[in-house]
């Protein structure tokens, strides 16, 4: 990664790697760019802390409590297992659960997230 990386001590995401302001929430949703699909809809835009931050929202359409956390975890240990995240670009990520969300395995919404996150990953040049 580059000179600003994280150390990382346990497998768990360091603070740093979460977003955890309201107002970067809504600065994601109001002046961000946005992928979906049919669980999720991921926000973007780039940030100024030198390493990409992911932030997890559900509302209560999606379920209950237990419904909306249990997709949470879900979502950050796909993000925490997934190997392209080191090379993220800058940027703050908000992933949207949609209520679909809640019937699908863990399988679907791992391939949907990580297909939303390789959206933004940036293109290489033709060799």
């Amino acid at each position: 990664m580059s000179e600003h990386s994280l150390e990382r001590s346990g497998e768990g995401l360091l603070l740093e790697e979460k977003i955890r302001r309201r107002a970067d929430y809504q600065r994601c949703y109001r002046s961000g760019r946005r992928r979906g699909g049919p669980l999720a809809t991921l926000h973007y835009i780039a940030n100024d802390v030198h390493h990409p931050r992911v932030g997890i929202t559900a509302s209560r359409k999606v379920g209950g409590a237990v419904v909306r956390n249990r997709l949470k975890r879900r979502i950050r240990e796909v993000y925490r297992r997934w190997s392209g995240r080191d090379s993220m670009p800058e940027l703050d990520l908000v992933v949207h659960l949609k209520p679909a969300a809640r019937e699908a395995s863990f399988a679907t919404l791992r391939d949907e997230v990580l297909r939303l996150f390789r959206g933004v990953m940036p293109r290489r040049p033709p060799a």
